[in-house]
């Protein structure tokens, strides 16, 4: 036999890891655990096994969370939370440097208990989630150590309730709990049902750092106690990582609740390919972004798009590449594809695949195992954006492919879901990459890589993926507030008077959208008084149809997410400039409104805020984060897109412009809903708009009920985010009817702001103005 056939013949030989120490930490256990809080161990209880999903073999026995468990657990996590708080950030910092340090010792203890309860392959469970785990531990020490200095107007949230999914049980452990306990939060977590054992081994870890009782808490059980987490009374954050349509669940469920939320969910993301890729490391990171843990992953590339030139040479590569992958035991280090973590799961990828009717299946050649929960990797090609399958996320070892011709068609089938979690593209232009990652709706772009994660770069979505970040400076902001205590807002009530004379010759008041003065659709107006009953001028009535006039002339003015920030900012100190050659009798008109004396002041604080907006409108810049790899993971600031705002009724014009201001500076489009009971001051502004070279349909202006509106705008799927200062009780509307879309909103929960203090105006509005994008680009040979 020949050199050559004996390479061409062989084959891998097994090379399993053993997991005696595994399942002797397991005996040592008893086989059986209860839940952790204050510190300690409860007795198990009643509730259900934990099995190995690669052969059904019982690995130990969990205890099902009862309220009163829950109870108990959020009850030590209060009681622990101020002392920890109180703590010196350095403190802090040496429990996570000691957590991090035992996860390291431990770690192939970790790893092997992951695989058997997870099904994921060793190889993947060792080098990649461990070795993550223990890094963002180390950062977040870092982050605990610097908080005193570098973030000295914040503070904690208070009590987190985090729950976590089955597919990385451990990492999305790490990426909660060390933001949370370095900022000074506590926690009470809730680890996957099918995957809850290197949770409580890490509870193990807590218990040998010595960090304080109260601090990490963790229940056990179905999504019966992740309910009772999510409807706590006494828990101040929910962090959530899973579906969609669970996340879509918590969300209403939160609403109005004053509870911080953070959502990490489904995605279907695309995996670009075009004609002058490195076509064999395409496919390499192919076989990482869809079969990397069995296609188990919310960020997975599950959307292959090849460019028609090179397609069929393309899948050719990949079919030959699909039938080296190997399946089997994941304790074998050989193993590339491991188990579905449940039977469950695995019928759901299977009804899914066979009720399929369009494409061409093509499935790898490897060899099934006998028992298991297993299924083989399986490409789908010559689908349409329209095929269900290109839209509905699989969570399986499932990659559906179509074609493209050119970038900008790349673009338009990339953008075409509903969710925005990741993306991928290929090809040796740096041009070309540089030009498609920013127009790529996603939170995370990988530019000839993929599935590359850091504690120093933060990760999340865009629309139905979610809202939030998790990683990072930026990860930050989920996890803390605002030093200070702010006051409850009092609903503001219209004067009243009787109806006088109308002065003929009177300007009368309309709505402004599209940059054109509109009549309201129902043809309804409302008086307006001032202190003494005169009658000030009649204010319009907007209606449903007006609302959906305003957001569709906000979406055709996507242009203006375009501009540069110079550009924003020369208009904005127009605005600013326009408004000061009016500015007595923008302060008559609100001393007549309010009946107060501040008008003057309140013209003034407006023209300050103008310029304060425009100062940032091309500072307000991204970061390049230090990761560990040969390359650079870019932080990019981006408009959030469409923002309808509620402005406050204590401050007709100042509020109004401190909605719009940051918002139109960061390249958003606005639908500003005036003050209720002083709409006039707003509807006399939009005079100044006209004269100030602001684009039609960047900003919008309507007037009426805030309920009314606000309702609608939070129902608008082609609106992306809701913010309400409204002196109306109103943010459980909005937050509840955003969950259609899972928009993001910033709602004031009844509390009051200082507009014509530093509350008014800064960073907090340009964060609620901007999405992160982390665009990951490796560079050398």
């Amino acid at each position: 036999m020949t050199v050559k056939e004996i390479f061409e013949t062989m084959d891998y030989g097994p090379a399993p890891e053993s997991a005696a120490d595994a399942l002797a930490w397991l005996v040592d256990q008893g086989s059986a655990f209860g839940h952790f809080i204050n510190g300690k161990f409860t007795a198990p209880s009643e509730g259900f096994d934990s099995k190995n999903p690669a052969n059904g073999e019982t690995l130990a026995q969990l205890s099902q969370a009862t309220q009163t468990d829950v109870d108990t657990a959020v009850k030590a996590a209060r009681s622990a939370q101020k002392k920890w708080a109180a703590l010196p950030g350095h403190n802090r910092a040496r429990y996570l440097y000691a957590i991090a340090r035992l996860v390291q010792k431990h770690s192939r203890l970790f790893a092997v208990l992951e695989t058997l309860d997870n099904g994921k392959p060793i190889r993947e469970s060792r080098d990649i989630d461990i070795p993550l785990v223990h890094r963002h531990f180390y950062y977040h020490a870092g982050m605990a150590q610097l908080m005193d200095s570098e973030l000295p107007d914040r503070e904690a949230l208070g009590v987190c309730g985090q729950i976590i999914p089955w597919n990385f049980p451990l990492l999305m452990l790490a990426w909660k709990v060390a933001p949370a306990i370095a900022m000074g939060n506590t926690v009470v977590l809730k680890p996957a049902e099918y995957t809850s054992l290197t949770a409580l081994l890490f509870a193990d870890i807590c218990r040998q750092a010595g960090l304080p009782k109260g601090v990490v808490n963790i229940v056990t059980g179905d999504g019966a106690v992740g309910e009772m987490i999510v409807n706590h009374e006494d828990i101040d954050k929910i962090a959530f990582t899973g579906s969609t349509s669970v996340g879509r669940k918590i969300r209403e469920a939160t609403a109005g609740s004053g509870k911080a939320l953070t959502l990490e969910l489904g995605g279907k993301s695309p995996y670009v390919v075009f004609e002058d890729a490195d076509i064999d490391s395409a496919i390499e990171g192919l076989v990482d972004a869809i079969w990397f843990n069995q296609g188990q992953v919310c960020c997975a590339g599950s959307r292959l798009l090849v460019q028609e030139g090179i397609a069929d040479r393309f899948y050719a590569k990949l079919k030959a590449r699909m039938d080296g992958l190997r399946l089997g035991n994941p304790l074998d280090k050989c193993i590339d594809v491991g188990a579905i973590v449940d039977p469950v799961q695995l019928k759901t990828i299977t009804d899914l695949v066979e009720s399929n009717t369009d494409g061409e299946i093509y499935r790898a050649g490897a060899t099934i195992p006998a028992e298991g929960c297993f299924y083989p990797p399986t490409l789908i090609t010559g689908l349409s954006t329209a095929s269900k399958l290109m839209q509905e996320e699989i969570f399986g070892p499932v990659l559906c492919s179509m074609t493209f011709r050119t970038p900008a068609e790349a673009v338009e089938i990339a953008n075409n879901t509903r969710y925005g979690l990741a993306a991928t593209l290929w090809t040796e232009n740096v041009n070309l990459a540089l030009d498609i990652a920013p127009k790529l709706t996603a939170g995370v772009v990988w530019v000839n890589a993929t599935n590359l994660f850091d504690a120093a770069a933060g990760f999340g979505g865009v629309r139905e993926s979610g809202f939030g970040r998790e990683g990072g400076w930026e990860g930050l902001a989920a996890y803390t507030k605002p030093k200070g205590s702010t006051k409850a807002l009092t609903k503001a009530e219209p004067f009243m008077g009787e109806d006088g004379p109308v002065d003929p010759l009177d300007r009368t008041a309309k709505l402004y959208i599209g940059g054109k003065q509109a009549r309201p659709d129902g043809g309804y107006s409302q008086n307006i008084y001032a202190k003494n009953g005169k009658l000030l001028g009649q204010a319009p009535i907007a209606n449903r149809k007006d609302i959906r006039n305003a957001v569709e002339a906000a979406a055709g003015a996507k242009a203006w997410s375009k501009t540069t920030g110079h550009l924003r900012a020369q208009i904005l100190y127009y605005i600013a400039e326009n408004l000061s050659a009016r500015a007595e009798e923008f302060a008559t008109r609100i001393d007549a409104l309010t009946g107060k004396k501040g008008g003057t002041k309140e013209v003034e604080a407006a023209i300050s805020r103008l310029f304060t907006y425009a100062a940032w409108a091309d500072k307000y810049d991204g970061q390049a984060h230090g990761v560990p790899i040969r390359g650079v993971a870019l932080a990019m600031k981006e408009p959030v897109g469409v923002i309808g705002a509620m402005c406050p009724d204590e401050a007709p014009l100042l509020g109004l412009i401190s909605a719009m201001a940051p918002a139109i500076a960061m390249g958003n489009r606005v639908v500003l809903t005036a003050s209720e009971i002083y709409p006039l001051a707003a509807l006399d502004f939009y005079q100044v708009l006209e004269t100030s070279d602001v684009p039609a349909g960047v900003v919008n202006i309507v007037s009426g009920n805030h309920a009314e509106l606000a309702l609608t705008l939070a129902d608008h799927l082609n609106v992306d985010a809701v913010w309400s200062f409204s002196s109306s009780d109103i943010s459980g509307l909005i937050e509840g009817a955003s969950a259609g879309n899972l928009k993001r909103t910033w709602v004031n929960n009844g509390q009051s702001r200082d507009w014509m203090g530093a509350a008014g105006e800064g960073k907090a509005f340009l964060e609620a103005a901007t999405e992160v994008k982390n665009i990951w680009v490796p560079y050398g040979e």
